[in-house]
């Protein structure tokens, strides 16, 4: 079983990728900032330090574990243009110097479907500014792509699902629709475990065809 190091442990669905890690066997290790220890699933170890500080955190990092860069910014919208620069960005580029530094024997990053959007585009550039920086350092990486993940406290865009159904039979929708699908939760975990559990390339795009068929 591998030895996972996971970043934003505490979140929508880094407790649930640890609990599934667990529950599979797997060595986890959860990295959070002071006061967020009690958000960890039991069972994983705490390692506490400051995710724009490398030296807070690189010595705890297993050589050749497997690494998932899961922190951001909640619930992404266009509002909140300087934090994803400040937090996702800033924190991305930390991860991927420790894991470097580490030499770690995947990284694997949640980014999002790089499909044009007005309304996300600031959002899409950070993340691909991040999975650049990924790549910088040569390490094996791994970008998940979805585009919106449907679970508890996440269901609102449930209600463009007949939207979807339409678009499936518009040809000059059909594409743009299936490049901004809706995943589920479950479907991004079995992913996730997937990911973490194959055999390491030097890159590897998971987009969202494949995240709804869990399979690549």
């Amino acid at each position: 079983m591998e030895t996972v190091f996971i970043t934003g442990g505490t979140g929508y669905i880094g407790t649930r990728l640890i609990k599934k890690l667990l529950d599979r066997g797997h060595e986890v290790i959860a990295f959070v900032r002071k006061g967020s220890e009690n958000k960890i699933p039991v069972g994983a170890k705490i390692v506490i330090g400051d995710p724009f500080d490398v030296s807070s955190f690189k010595n705890q990092i297993p050589e050749g574990c497997v690494f998932v860069q899961l922190l951001g910014v909640s619930h992404p919208s266009p509002k909140k243009k300087k934090l994803f620069r400040t937090i996702d960005l800033a924190s991305v580029k930390t991860s991927v110097d420790a894991a470097s530094l580490a030499m770690v024997s995947h990284f694997i990053y949640m980014s999002v479907s790089m499909s044009p959007s007005k309304i996300m585009k600031d959002y899409q550039e950070v993340r691909r500014e991040g999975e650049e920086y990924c790549l910088s350092k040569n390490l094996p990486c791994t970008f998940v792509r979805p585009w919106y993940v449907l679970g508890p406290g996440h269901w609102w865009p449930a209600i463009l699902l007949p939207f979807y159904g339409i678009a499936e039979l518009i040809p000059s929708w059909r594409q743009q629709a299936r490049a901004k699908g809706l995943v589920t939760i479950k479907q991004i975990l079995l992913t996730l475990v997937n990911v973490i559990e194959s055999k390491p390339q030097k890159l590897r795009l998971i987009e969202i065809s494949q995240i709804k068929k869990a399979s690549f």
